[in-house]
């Protein structure tokens, strides 16, 4: 009687373990979050023009797409605007290794990535076994006189700003160029990778910081993108974004659950990168080289003579 009397009774988690319904908590997914990103590519679709079918952009390229993940498909919305409201952000590295002898139904390649962190002013574990995705820690002071190697491999890996919160999508269409009616207050994870797109981004959460109030009580509302030429012809897209400081939003009993799920989202996460970071360590573990072998035996040598 006196230790449930002790129980915090404000603790879900606490409760259900004194009831025996810790183990009937549903497992959480960490990939199940919708996704937003910039798509920098037209969708091309079928439409009938003085009576013939005709090729035509269905969707403009330079949008914003949201997918929709659910349980064994996705979806997908585009909206040429879009408001967003910021929940919180992180921090990690990734690189993308190509499998150029992929065969089909193979991979054509993966991503190394490190942990989401507060910054990236520290050593991240990656879930190749070592940390940020091969690069050197702290600052490289002469990125010239670093072997070539090491010169390609930090320029493939980028600085990643993980953006979480709500978005509303203004007529969003789907991938066929039809109109959706809902788009509004949907959860979301957007990795901002392009380095402009990365300091875009920055900018705004130091305007909230400059007014020292938090992101979530003010929306971002994104206006189009600015169309970016390459050498190629082609062309990226880069956000256009003004944080609305005219409304402010209280922080409700709903947000503060969806809070804690973004949060669980980035444990989730980083405890898959960890396990596999722990997995790599400990195979390579057997993998002495006979020079590491000769440098163990030199130094015991100089320990017994001393």
């Amino acid at each position: 009687m006196t230790e449930l009397a002790n129980i915090n009774t404000d603790s879900y988690e606490n409760l259900a373990r004194a009831m025996g319904m810790a183990m009937d908590k549903p497992a959480k997914r960490s990939n199940t979050l919708n996704r937003l990103r910039i798509w920098h590519s037209p969708i091309m679709g079928k439409a009938e023009i003085n009576g013939k079918l005709s090729n035509v952009e269905v969707v403009e390229g330079g949008c914003y797409r949201l997918e929709i993940i659910k349980e064994d498909s996705s979806t997908f919305l585009f909206s040429k605007n879009i408001t967003i409201r910021p929940f919180m952000q992180r921090f990690m590295l990734k690189r993308y290794v190509a499998n150029p002898s992929a065969k089909g139904g193979e991979s054509k390649g993966s991503f190394h990535r490190t942990i989401m962190a507060d910054s990236l002013n520290m050593d991240l574990k990656d879930n190749t076994g070592r940390f940020n995705c091969g690069k050197p820690s702290g600052y490289v002071q002469d990125f010239q006189a670093l072997p070539k190697d090491m010169q390609d491999l930090i320029r493939q890996i980028k600085r990643v700003r993980v953006v979480f919160g709500t978005v509303t999508l203004d007529s969003p269409v789907d991938d066929k160029g039809i109109l959706v009616e809902d788009g509004t207050d949907f959860p979301f994870i957007w990795e901002v990778d392009n380095k402009d797109a990365f300091k875009i981004f920055g900018d705004k959460f130091a305007e909230f910081s400059a007014k020292s109030v938090l992101p979530i009580q003010h929306a971002i509302h994104f206006n189009g993108t600015n169309a970016n030429p390459l050498p190629n012809g082609s062309k990226f897209y880069t956000p256009i974004a003004e944080v609305d400081f005219s409304a402010s939003f209280d922080m409700t009993e709903e947000d503060q659950k969806m809070f804690r799920d973004f949060n669980d989202f980035v444990k989730n996460f980083n405890d898959y990168i960890c396990k596999e970071w722990d997995n790599r360590v400990q195979n390579r573990q057997g993998e002495v080289s006979q020079e590491d072998i000769q440098t163990v035996e030199d130094f015991i040598d100089i320990e017994d003579s001393q």
